[in-house]
Order: C-alpha cells, then sequence, then structure tokens
C-alpha cells in the first residue's frame, strides 16, 4: 500500500484495514524496524491524525457531567440535593440558572467521583476582555506556555 495522507472516509478504512492485515500476517511479534513495523508505525499515525480531525470528542459541559453521574448512579435529583444546597438549587444548576460554585465542584468530585476536568472545563462564556489578554500574553512565559498548550491541543 502507498502510504500518504489520509484525506477521506475511503483512505481512512483502507489504512485501517492494512494495519488489520499486518497485525495479522504473524504469529509473533511485528518487529517496529522491520518493512512491515515501519509501515504500521506510519499508518497509524495517519490513521490518529484523522481521527482527530474528523472524530474528535468535546469534554462535557459541567452540567452533562453531574447528569451523566446522577444516570450512571441511578439516582434521582433529589439525592445530589445535599451537595449542592437543596432542591431548587439542584434545578437551577442542572437548567443552567445557577453556576456550580467552588464548594459544590469539590463535593461533587468527592462523593459522586466526578472528575474535578469534568466540572471546572466547559464555561466557555468565561473570556478575558481583550485588553487585558493583550497584557497578560505580554508576560513571555504566560505567551510560551500558550503557544505550548495550543500546539499540543
Amino acid at each position: 500500500m502507498k502510504v500518504k495522507i489520509i484525506g477521506t472516509k475511503k483512505e481512512y478504512d483502507q489504512a485501517c484495514e492494512r494495519v488489520y492485515e499486518l497485525i495479522h500476517s504473524s504469529e509473533s511479534a511485528i518487529d517496529p524496524a522491520s518493512n512491515k513495523g515501519e509501515e504500521m508505525g506510519l499508518l497509524s499515525l495517519l490513521i490518529e491524525e484523522y481521527e482527530k480531525k474528523h472524530f474528535s470528542l468535546s469534554a462535557p459541559t459541567p452540567i452533562e457531567a453531574i447528569k451523566f453521574r446522577i444516570d450512571q448512579m441511578d439516582l434521582k435529583q433529589a439525592d445530589i440535593a445535599p451537595l449542592l444546597g437543596g432542591k431548587t438549587r439542584v434545578s437551577e444548576i442542572l437548567n443552567g440558572r445557577r453556576s456550580l460554585t467552588l464548594k459544590m465542584i469539590v463535593l461533587l468530585n468527592r462523593y459522586l467521583g466526578i472528575p474535578l476536568e469534568s466540572l471546572v472545563n466547559g464555561n466557555k462564556e468565561i473570556v478575558l476582555d481583550p485588553q487585558k489578554r493583550k497584557e497578560l500574553l505580554n508576560v513571555s512565559s504566560i505567551n510560551e506556555f500558550m503557544k505550548t498548550k495550543i500546539a499540543v491541543a
């Protein structure tokens, strides 16, 4: 198979099929330095890049994470009221009318095992005004960190 950048679903399927063939072509492990090993490694990278572009999943919002955990644990909204300050507060939070506090986030993590990243990542409404952002990015270490973060994502 000619190895090239994967641009279509058909090419993606062919690459996946070829990796499958390579994996099952031998009883023993494939040597990474062999022709088969190099082809499989390169195809795997190309497949991964295609999947990142076409099949990426976004992280859940905090509300989605809470609702998922409630469903997973077969709970009712009233069951988590002690964590959030009452039944009314639960309803307000799950309907997006009230934000989570730091205390609520910690309690949801501690008692329901919801990852902190799921509870704090997702509020896209919080942004820095342009002047403050420019000021912040003038700090060289912060600017470098942001460039690294963007390059990784």
